[in-house]
Formats: structure tokens, C-alpha cells, sequence
């Protein structure tokens, strides 16, 4: 026989007389797992979602309130880690020289017409006085130290860790490989020691890098150094929709910024910017 009786406006007990033991079960109350702090919830987070993805952890850790302490270890100390990786990359990167980056897709295979241009246009670049800077890992930027490695010129490799895809190239010049945890601190270095920007087809890190140095150009943070896109048959849909679209249907950028950028198919022809740029100061590498 089972017995309903409330003993407190809290308290809902299942008393269940089991036949000849006088056993009473007891249901427990609804908020009995309810956790007394902070480190609780999370602690109960863990073992109710044991299988969670990392992108799943960090969305949940966003809404999570931190206190004082976790706050201090997790992000305060942080600041360090980024101030050291700008501390070697300012010492390493002061007396490169003049140098170019070349962005360009990791994906891109040896055998690929791209890879095969962006070393020849590095071996050109190094032979007309210019050391080479890219992302230090395979493809486009594998080609483009392997070509400045060929000719004997500087190869600069700012390489990042990443979960896939990116390890750093043999071609990279010993002192000059340095790895990055922040993108945006490995950015800097790209377009604070370059003195022109090469880029090959790539992904959206390739257009990360190529419309972070067209904004600063635009908005005159940096010098109106020459950014030249190599291929107009990938390019090519891009620029006409940011013509007809960003500049003439919504006025959202001015035509002379369309100026900032040319379009090539060869090695030749992008070293030629790069050369015919300079002459106008008459300034031309000096190693």
C-alpha cells in the first residue's frame, strides 16, 4: 500500500510499506542536486558532459562566470605569453632588411602551377636584392622559402600553431623561424617587415592577410607599399564583385582604393611591381 503524506511545504515523501519489512522509501526533493557554488556547477558540468567537443567546452565557457582568481591565472598571465612572442619577433625581424611577403594557401601541392610560380617569383625577388617573408608552413609558403633558400636570400618563417595542416618548412633560414600561438601578433610581423605583399590563391587566411594590409593602407596606419594578387582567374570574380558591388552599387569603399592592388599572371610581372614601385623614390635594397 502506498502512502502519500506532506510534511512541509518543501517536502514530498513516497512512503512504501514493503510487505512484512516496514521499509519507508523516501523520494528525494527536486532541487537536491542543485549545486551550492560555483565550483560545484561546473564540477557537475563535467560529469554530465563528459563527451564534449572542444568547441562545445569553449561555447559553454563563455557563459560561465569566472572569479577572481581563475580570471587572474586564465587571462591576466596571458598578456605575457603575447608580449613575449612580440619581444621575438621585434629582436629577431630589426635587421631582415627589405623583405616581401608572400601569402598563399598551406593546401597547395609541389605540383601545383601556383606552388611552381611562387618559387620562382621568390628566387626573382631574392636575385633583384629582396629577402622573402611567409607563414613558415607547406604550400604557397613552402615554395616561396624554398625559392628565396635557392638563390641564397633571406627566408623568414613566421610559423602558428594550429591543430592541423601547419608545421614549418626546411627552407626557412635557422635564425629566422619563429613560432606564433596569436595570429594577430604573427599579423604585425607580416606587415611591419615588409616592404611589399605577394599573394597567391589561398583561403580565408589568405584573405585575412591580404584585406588586413589593404585596411591598413586604406586607413594610412602603414605605408602604401604594393600588394600584387598573383592569378586572374581567381581573383579575378572577387575584385569585379567589390567594384560593381562594395564601390559602385553601395559607395562603401573610394575608387582610388582600387588603385592599391594588381593583378598579374606571372613571376615576372609581380616582381616588376614591386620594382617599378620603388624606382619612382629610387630606393632599391641595399644587400
Amino acid at each position: 500500500m502506498t502512502k502519500l503524506r506532506k510534511t512541509s511545504k518543501t517536502q514530498l515523501q513516497d512512503e512504501v510499506t514493503n510487505a512484512g519489512s516496514g521499509t519507508i522509501i523516501s523520494q528525494p526533493e527536486a532541487n537536491d542536486n542543485k549545486a551550492a557554488s560555483l565550483h560545484e556547477a561546473k564540477k557537475l558540468a563535467k560529469q554530465e558532459a563528459p563527451l564534449l567537443s572542444e568547441d562545445d567546452k569553449r561555447i559553454r565557457e563563455a557563459f560561465t562566470d569566472k572569479d577572481w582568481n581563475e580570471i587572474k591565472i586564465a587571462d591576466s598571465w596571458q598578456i605575457f605569453k603575447v608580449m613575449s612572442e612580440f619581444v621575438e619577433g621585434f629582436e629577431k625581424l630589426a635587421k631582415i632588411g627589405p623583405c616581401v611577403s608572400i601569402f598563399g594557401s598551406a593546401r597547395t601541392k609541389p605540383d601545383n602551377p601556383y606552388y611552381i610560380m611562387a618559387e620562382e617569383i621568390a628566387a626573382k625577388l631574392v636575385r633583384h636584392g629582396y629577402g622573402v617573408i611567409t607563414g613558415g608552413g607547406p604550400g604557397i609558403m613552402e615554395a616561396g622559402n624554398k625559392g628565396a633558400h635557392s638563390e641564397g636570400g633571406r627566408s623568414v618563417g613566421l610559423n602558428i600553431h594550429l591543430p592541423f595542416e601547419q608545421f614549418h618548412n626546411v627552407y626557412i633560414d635557422s635564425d629566422k623561424l619563429i613560432n606564433f600561438d596569436y595570429f594577430f601578433v604573427r599579423k604585425v610581423m607580416f606587415v611591419k617587415y615588409a616592404q611589399g605583399f605577394i599573394v597567391m590563391p589561398g583561403g580565408f587566411g589568405t584573405l585575412d592577410e591580404l584585406f588586413e594590409a589593404i585596411t591598413l593602407i586604406q586607413t594610412k596606419k602603414i605605408g602604401r607599399f604594393p600588394i600584387i594578387l598573383v592569378g586572374r582567374a581567381y581573383w579575378g570574380g572577387l575584385f569585379d564583385w567589390i567594384k560593381d558591388v562594395m564601390l559602385t552599387q553601395e559607395s562603401n569603399i573610394s575608387p582610388e582604393d582600387m588603385d592599391l592592388i594588381s593583378i598579374v599572371d606571372n613571376a615576372t610581372d609581380a616582381v616588376k611591381v614591386i620594382d617599378d614601385f620603388y624606382s619612382k623614390y629610387l630606393l632599391s635594397p641595399n644587400f
